[in-house]
């Protein structure tokens, strides 16, 4: 219980110095939201008006705390731009890419642990190079590119094998289940190929560093194969590792999905954003901004407990150095 207050009292820390930085960040900017809104003719009269409506004629300090108020009672704003509220706005575009990040992270680990486990234990080296050299070409190849050869054998209307749609998403969005889902297949896939490499290798170096451990060898002692005792014996210590990299590579996804959106013409966060900020919507923007961010944190300190969760001994070093610096 210590251990998890101080992590949520690091974390609100961290929020806080966040929120500091997107609000000083989109200040530093070129531009002005209300000269936008007002148009090209508008009259300095009128853009006027409008900053003082939307509350840009306060100190930046007033502002910040206006803002941060209205985060702390889950109010975001309202789009100067489209006039809906930023929370709105969020959680329509969280609609799409949430499901295509988690549809992604299940292609990556479904494909990156079953064959970074095979290429740990396969017996012939040439299949261990063989596989070791599919890990690194299919991380090595940009979702862009990838992308855009899935498009070319499966998209429906341009590719050889046309199965799948390769462009938009329904209108109905997930009131169409089957065809919202369907829509987001092949941008599943290229983000999932990609990071199912990294997967891959990380699961084939935690296993080779159990290979020769004295708990495998424990096991293969007590009546378990090589493969047995790896599988459920070395698989299992290097959970704690493997959630880890699974952690981060959802993280990643994040920033790495917006490419795909725009290459398959999905409506996700990373259409907003680019659209919010070319508009200079100075009130989404830095809403935004914080809520990715803070979800990138979050991310982290979820990655942080199930870590430990997973590997008490942690929390024993952690006792452990916290006793020797009181004393």
């Amino acid at each position: 219980m210590r251990y998890l207050i101080w992590r949520l009292i690091w974390f609100a820390v961290a929020l806080l110095g966040l929120s500091l930085l997107v609000f000083a960040a989109l200040r530093i900017l070129p531009g002005d939201v209300a000269s936008v809104m007002a148009g090209t003719n508008a009259t300095p009269a009128r853009v006027a008006a409008i900053r003082s409506r939307m509350g840009l004629d306060r100190s930046y300090p007033q502002q910040y705390a206006d803002w941060l108020g209205g985060l702390l009672h889950g109010n975001m704003g309202v789009s100067a731009i489209s006039g809906r509220t930023v929370a709105s706005q969020i959680g329509s575009h969280a609609a799409i890419t949430l499901p295509l990040i988690v549809l992604s992270l299940l292609v990556a680990l479904s494909i990156g642990i079953p064959m970074g486990c095979q290429a740990a234990l396969a017996g012939s080296p040439r299949v261990r190079s063989v596989l070791h050299t599919i890990a690194i070409v299919g991380g090595a190849v940009p979702a862009l590119w990838g992308g855009l050869l899935l498009i070319m054998l499966f998209g429906r209307g341009v590719g050889l094998i046309g199965i799948l749609p390769s462009q938009g998403f329904p209108d109905a969005g997930w009131h169409a289940p089957r065809a919202a889902l369907i829509s987001l297949i092949l941008p599943a896939i290229t983000t999932g190929l990609v990071a199912g490499a990294g997967i891959m290798r990380y699961t084939r170096a935690c296993l080779i560093s159990m290979e020769d451990s004295d708990t495998v060898a424990m096991a293969m002692a007590c009546g378990m194969t090589r493969r047995q005792a790896m599988l459920r014996v070395g698989l299992r210590l290097s959970a704690a590792q493997l959630v880890s990299v699974a952690g981060l590579t959802f993280a990643q996804m994040i920033t790495g999905v917006m490419v795909v959106e725009s290459l398959f013409n999905l409506p996700g966060l990373g259409a907003m954003l680019i659209n919010d900020v070319g508009n200079r919507d100075l009130i989404a923007v830095q809403s935004e901004l914080f809520l990715l961010a803070a979800f990138f944190l979050l991310l982290g300190l979820l990655v942080d407990l199930m870590h430990h969760a997973l590997d008490p001994r942690l929390g024993e070093r952690t006792q452990h150095v916290g006793g020797e610096e009181h004393a």
